[in-house]
């Protein structure tokens, strides 16, 4: 008979410990695919960031190339903003949308080569918080 309750614990215990380290796992993978989602949007961000310096330079050809990269930066921070609930990576997401709006509203009151620094810099704080 206490052979059979030390196999029982000892079943207990296996399962128990079973179902923690599946939820810790699970749990782990979870973290690591929402750290990859904002390095990838980041990145895609980046390369965003690198097409508007590109538009604003030469916004004379064609200056709808400044509205098409702040519409991509736009929709790369939506996608990083529902995948996380960093508030680093939330507090880069704002900032970055502040620099995007402000650009956007150089652009309207006429500046045709608006300073798009603090796009820049927003961009690499975010770059920076999304690597783990």
């Amino acid at each position: 008979m206490a052979a059979s309750r030390r196999r029982r614990r000892t079943t207990i215990a296996t399962a128990v410990a079973a179902v923690a380290l599946t939820t810790g796992l699970a749990t782990g993978c979870d973290a690591v695919n929402k750290a990859l989602d904002c390095v990838q949007t980041a990145d895609a961000i980046a390369d965003s960031v690198t097409d508007l310096q590109q538009a604003v330079e030469s916004a004379s050809d064609d200056p709808t190339q400044i509205d098409e990269s702040l519409n991509s930066i736009e929709k790369n921070l939506g996608e990083i903003g529902d995948k996380t609930d960093n508030a680093d990576v939330n507090k880069a997401v704002d900032d970055l949308e502040k620099a995007v709006t402000n650009v956007r509203d150089a652009i309207k009151n006429g500046d045709e080569t608006p300073d798009i620094s603090p796009v820049t810099d927003a961009a690499g704080e975010l770059t920076k918080v999304c690597t783990p």
